[in-house]
């Protein structure tokens, strides 16, 4: 089979199955049939993005009929790291239910990935719901976000779901709780509620007779304000688990909702609408981080006191990276402080901060999915997933040279040449020229290093004999073999590398100094390089173009 027909297998199998090819799920594929395409990805990615491009334009009917003429071979489910249980193959589903307040961050892709992947074991579904019944905090905006930032991590989906949408169940199970006399509606203050708490004392609505309750539930839809009432779970008042401690089920919020507008105020709480929804959408196995696990009591209450299906609760280790804060709670005050540059500063964790810094969503997917379904709480540093990205660059990144902080060399006998170097040292993706007459530039921190009457080669090109570090001048000195090493640039255009450090200081404080602005001089070959294209800047790293303006800004990715 030609290597055209295998992208074509697996588009149309693509496309069959979610309605449309996407290329990074089915690019891992073709590579794993023909592993030659490595050899040059420019050339592979253009072939299948050309390929999707032409199956997408297919009805369903002729790709069916096509998809007919190619057998594909059986894998062996591989179940490690995602053993659930209970599991019926064919059967698992599970989902994704962020909150729109927000973009979605790295905390995120690994609860995705994680829910994604168990799904897949089992030959499921996964299902995104949008938990959005906070309309002071959410917004059409984040909801665009976090479905883009899905789509560019490759994420497929069955069912797109919004909470919202089912308020008017959500206030029939309300209605019979209340019947039952399971729930029951609060004025008291805050203060009294959490004085009450602490005491493990019951307030006098818990006893309020079944019409007395109605009478205080519609108020809330109709006469109370926000604060005035909440309804509150009859839960156990001396239980260990504060979280049981009659827990606010509903509340008063008057602010119009991006996608209900103000037809309701009385929202639901994240733990009385989770598991109804969840019955209601037939998710099977619900995975979340285990800063949750106090919570799965309630969870488990609410189950029994409506009389839903029950499931299986999955907990999992909360991703956390030192020095980084992996939570909208610490990220939303540093963008609206203007701390950072915007939920895309390469500094941030969020999806759009790492795409922005040219970090590949493989990389990501990769580096959440190495921690497992582990309950082990770590604090692994960037460089794990760093090293995971470098790891799928190293095939498709060009090479130039930079020099940050030059300083200029005068060489002395030097004879006007032209070279040649290859734009990747291993793989075949053409040449740059450089021409070189009678001076070059160094880094600084190169010149420091290098005393006088030391021979040092300027890297693929010749070696050169320091004469004066003074006068700043250089003589030829052939072609032999000399450990040194020295990067160089003649022809050049002025660019700035912006490299992000640790955002958060080991006191939790903000880190003043997390953005470094490296300035220097690229080779001018890299006029040829494109707005978002990823190089690699030779015994530097790889760099991201992000603006190409009279000063090219780069930013640092690995």
């Amino acid at each position: 089979m030609s290597f055209i027909e295998i992208i074509r297998k697996y588009a149309l199998k693509n496309a069959l199955d979610y309605g449309k090819t996407n290329v990074g799920s089915i690019t891992g594929k073709v590579i794993a049939e023909f592993p030659d395409a490595k050899k040059n990805m420019k050339e592979t990615m253009f072939l299948i993005s050309k390929v999707a491009d032409e199956v997408n334009k297919m009805p369903k009917s002729e790709i069916e009929k096509e998809l007919k003429n190619y057998v594909f071979i059986e894998r062996k489910i591989e179940k490690k790291g995602f053993v659930l249980p209970n599991a019926i193959e064919g059967k698992v589903i599970t989902r994704f239910s962020p909150e729109p307040s927000g973009y979605l961050h790295i905390g995120h892709a690994k609860a995705v990935f994680l829910n994604s992947e168990a799904a897949h074991t089992y030959n499921g579904k996964m299902i995104i719901r949008f938990d959005d019944t906070n309309p002071e905090k959410e917004s059409l905006e984040y909801v665009n976000a976090i479905r883009k930032g899905l789509e560019w991590l490759g994420i497929t989906w069955i069912l797109e779901s919004y909470t919202s949408d089912y308020i008017l169940k959500i206030y029939e199970y309300a209605e019979k709780a209340i019947k039952n006399r399971m729930i029951y509606v609060c004025i008291c203050s805050q203060m009294e509620i959490s004085e009450n708490r602490e005491k493990q004392k019951e307030c006098a609505c818990r006893n309020l007779n079944e019409t007395e309750t109605f009478v205080k539930w519609k108020k809330m839809h109709s006469d109370y304000k926000s604060g005035e009432a909440i309804v509150r779970l009859k839960g156990d008042m001396k239980s260990l688990n504060t979280v049981m401690r009659d827990p606010a089920l509903f509340r008063i919020i008057e602010a119009e909702h991006y996608r209900q507008g103000k037809k309701y105020c009385v929202w639901p709480t994240y733990d009385f609408v989770t598991p109804i929804v969840d019955s209601l959408e037939g998710i099977t196995h619900v995975m979340r981080s285990k800063e949750y696990e106090l919570r799965d009591e309630l969870y488990y209450k609410i189950i029994e006191i409506l009389g839903l299906r029950k499931l299986e609760i999955i907990g999992f280790s909360r991703l956390a990276i030192k020095g980084v804060p992996i939570s909208k709670r610490f990220i939303t005050p540093l963008v609206k402080e203007g701390k950072v540059m915007g939920w895309d500063d390469i500094r941030l964790p969020t999806l759009n901060g790492l795409a922005r810094r040219g970090i590949l969503p493989e990389a990501i997917k990769n580096f959440v999915l190495s921690f497992g379904l582990s309950k082990v709480e770590s604090e692994p540093g960037w460089e794990k997933l760093l090293s995971e990205n470098r790891k799928l660059l190293e095939p498709l990144a060009k090479h130039y040279f930079f020099v940050p902080n030059p300083i200029k060399l005068k060489i002395n006998n030097a004879k006007p040449i032209k070279v040649e170097i290859k734009l990747h040292p291993n793989l075949d993706m053409g040449i740059r020229k450089i021409a070189i007459s009678d001076f070059v530039y160094i880094s600084k921190n190169d010149f420091d290093k290098i005393t006088e009457n030391e021979i040092f080669r300027l890297k693929d090109l010749y070696n050169v004999k320091m004469i004066s570090k003074i006068s700043r001048e250089v003589e030829f000195a052939g072609n032999g073999m000399v450990e040194k090493k020295v990067q160089w640039i003649t022809d050049y255009i002025e660019i700035e590398v912006f490299k992000p450090h640790d955002l958060i200081n080991e006191d939790k404080t903000f880190n003043e100094n997390s953005l470094e602005i490296i300035k220097g001089y690229a080779e001018s070959n890299i006029s040829y390089v494109n707005e978002g294209e990823v190089i690699q800047f030779e015994r530097f790293g790889y760099c991201k173009l992000d603006k190409k303006n009279r000063t090219y800004i780069f930013v640092y990715s690995c």
